[in-house]
């Protein structure tokens, strides 16, 4: 990879007002692109994105991975494609300014996938919710039983190289993307690492975890991953 590798992020975007501009203004100037997703806002996310210097790409299906599929589909119609992709969580949850330490790995030691791990002691108090905690431990475990997997987290700031996300095919429309991504990149023998991250309270309210509904489906849909790979 050249020395310089070009770098896009990908950002979904649903009702973050707020944190949307803290988020674009703390990423490094390492990226040649930010891509908001807006995930069908019902607020100003779109214009905050754009006012802060996000080129904005409208996604009305509602749905993590549908978001997530427009942002590539936007980059596969450019004439020149980056080199990696970044995904970031829109909530400013996540430090953007660790980026260049995600991306370290695939440009130093050629990974293919470096996933951001959330680790305890570097995670705010509360910025977790107990069916995430769980949830994580219970995926990365069963990934570790069925696939011989060394993930220890589901963490959606993530960086992959480009041509590596295109042979994974994703698919998942929902809450499913992130574990699929790692599950897929096992499957294909990509080299992967985890680099640990902080983490702190989201900006409002989280559309999975904050609820009961939604951390239901969010378990459903990722479990539903890991068995369906386990018997392939």
């Amino acid at each position: 990879m050249q020395s310089e590798p070009s770098i896009k992020v990908i950002i979904p975007a649903f009702n973050e007002e707020e944190s949307i501009p803290k988020v674009i203004n703390d990423i490094p100037k390492s990226v040649s692109e930010v891509i908001v997703v807006n995930n069908n806002s019902t607020d100003n996310t779109a214009e905050n994105a754009m006012a802060a210097g996000a080129t904005v790409v409208d996604e009305p299906r509602p749905g993590y991975g549908y978001a997530c599929l427009a942002g590539m589909d936007y980059i596969d119609k450019q004439s020149k494609r980056p080199d990696i992709i970044v995904f970031l969580d829109g909530d400013y949850s996540d430090y953007p300014e660790e980026l260049d330490n995600i991306v370290a790995p695939i440009i130093n030691q050629n990974m293919d996938l470096v996933i951001g791990a959330r680790k305890k002691e570097l995670r705010e108090t509360g910025s977790m919710t107990f069916p995430q905690v769980f949830g994580n431990w219970l995926a990365t475990f069963l990934m570790r039983i069925f696939f011989g997997a060394k993930f220890t987290d589901l963490g959606p700031f993530r960086a992959i190289k480009y041509e590596k996300l295109k042979e994974l095919q994703m698919e998942d429309k929902t809450y499913g993307w992130t574990v699929e991504m790692q599950l897929k990149a096992i499957r294909k023998k990509l080299a992967y690492k985890e680099v640990p991250v902080r983490y702190k309270r989201r900006i409002g309210v989280s559309k999975v975890s904050g609820t009961v509904k939604g951390a239901i489906f969010a378990g459903v849909k990722i479990l539903g991953w890991i068995f369906k790979y386990s018997i392939k």
